[in-house]
C-alpha cells in the first residue's frame, strides 16, 4: 500500500489561489479526533491566507466521503468530559467552515455518513456524484445528529433533517440529496464532476475576492450563536453515548464491520 492508501493524514495544498484541503483514513475516511482537530486547524490557516481566494474540501480515495464518527474512539469514552470533547471536534469543524472567511467548496466522490454529511453540509457549494448517498445514522446507535444538525437543517429545511434523522438505517439517494439541497450539482461519473469544478474554481479565480467574502458573510448570517450552540449539542452527544444502549449497539455495529471483513 501506498502511504494515501494506509496511513491517516489530512493536507493542505494551493493552487493557484486555491487551497485544497484532503483528509483521508483507511477505515473509509472515518473522523477520529485527531483528523477533526487537524481539518479544523488547516481549513482556518488557509481562511488567513490572503493569497487563498477559495478552499475546496475533498477526502482521498474513490468510494466512500465520509464514513464519520470513529467507532473505536466512541466506544473508548469513559465520561461526559471525554463525550463532549470528541463530539467538540465535529463542531469544530463544521465551526472553522463557518468562520474561516473563504467560500468553502464540497467534493463527494461516494457515500456520506453521519458527521460526513454534517461536514458536507457545511460546505457553501457541493459537488457529488451519483456514488454519494447519504444517511444520518446516529440514532441507530443510541444517540442523535445534535451536533452536525444546524448545518444539515440549514440546507435542507427542518422537514428532510426530521426525516433523515428519524429513519437512520435508510440510504438517500445523491438526487435526493441535491432536490433537498445538499448538492449543487450531481455527475455520473468522478471524471464529469472533476471536470466541473475545475472550471468552477478557474471562474471562481476570475471574481473579485472581496466579493467572495462579503457573500460568505451573508451566507451564514444568522448562524453567529453557533460556537455555544454546537457546544451545547456536543453536550447532549456526549451524555447519550454513555449510555447502555450506545456502548452496546456501537459495539455490535463494530463486530458486525469485523465480521463482514473476514
Amino acid at each position: 500500500m501506498s502511504k494515501k492508501q494506509s496511513i491517516p493524514y489530512v493536507e493542505t495544498k494551493i493552487d493557484r489561489g486555491v487551497a485544497v484541503i484532503e483528509f483521508f483514513h483507511p477505515s473509509h475516511n472515518a473522523l477520529p479526533g485527531d483528523i477533526l482537530a487537524k481539518l479544523s486547524e488547516q481549513i482556518l490557516k488557509a481562511g488567513r491566507m490572503e493569497e487563498v481566494m477559495v478552499i475546496l474540501l475533498k477526502s482521498g480515495g474513490d468510494r466512500t466521503f465520509c464514513a464519520g464518527a470513529s467507532f473505536d474512539e466512541l466506544i473508548a469514552i469513559e465520561d461526559g468530559v471525554n463525550g463532549k470533547k470528541f463530539f467538540m471536534g465535529f463542531a469544530n469543524v463544521i465551526n472553522a467552515i463557518r468562520k474561516c472567511g473563504k467560500l468553502v467548496i464540497g467534493r463527494v466522490q461516494g457515500k456520506a455518513v453521519g458527521g460526513g454529511v454534517g461536514v458536507l453540509s457545511a460546505c457553501d457549494h457541493c459537488f457529488a456524484t451519483r456514488y454519494a448517498s447519504i444517511r444520518l445514522s446516529e440514532l441507530a446507535v443510541g444517540i442523535g445528529p445534535f451536533v452536525i444538525g444546524p448545518a444539515v437543517s440549514r440546507k435542507t429545511g427542518l422537514s428532510a433533517f426530521s426525516e433523515m434523522s428519524l429513519t437512520p438505517n435508510e440510504w438517500q439517494s445523491a438526487e435526493y440529496a441535491a432536490q433537498k439541497g445538499l448538492f449543487n450539482a450531481v455527475f455520473n461519473s468522478t471524471e464529469q464532476m472533476d471536470e466541473a469544478i475545475d472550471k468552477f474554481l478557474d471562474e471562481m479565480r476570475g471574481y473579485n475576492p472581496a466579493a467572495l467574502n462579503q457573500l460568505k458573510s451573508i451566507f451564514w448570517k444568522d448562524a453567529e450563536n453557533w460556537d455555544s450552540l454546537l457546544e451545547e449539542r456536543a453536550t447532549i452527544s456526549g451524555q447519550l453515548v454513555l449510555s447502555d444502549f450506545s456502548k452496546k449497539t456501537i459495539a455490535a455495529f463494530k463486530e458486525a464491520a469485523r465480521k463482514k471483513k473476514q
